[in-house]
């Protein structure tokens, strides 16, 4: 996978997340929404975690994990067999 396709994947999958937060206001919604739409468009079984404060510990597929903030919240998905 080139670095320019990987960067375009990053910023869809930030988009799906915009999206999400510009629709819900409650954090189980949004993550409800970012988790349906991953599942449609990349396969599932992919799991997203959405709120300001939150530890974690997960198995997950290789290469199937993205971490990132939107502001002051921070949004967890991955991706299981």
């Amino acid at each position: 996978m080139t670095v320019l396709r990987r960067r375009q994947e990053d910023e869809a999958d930030v988009t799906i997340a915009q999206e999400a937060m510009a629709k819900f206001t409650i954090e189980k919604d949004i993550a409800q929404h970012i988790k349906r739409t991953f599942d449609e468009r990349k396969g599932p079984t992919w799991h997203c975690i959405v709120g300001r404060n939150f530890g974690s510990f997960v198995t997950h597929e290789t290469k199937h994990f993205i971490y990132f903030y939107l502001g002051h919240c921070a949004i967890l998905l991955f991706k299981t067999q």
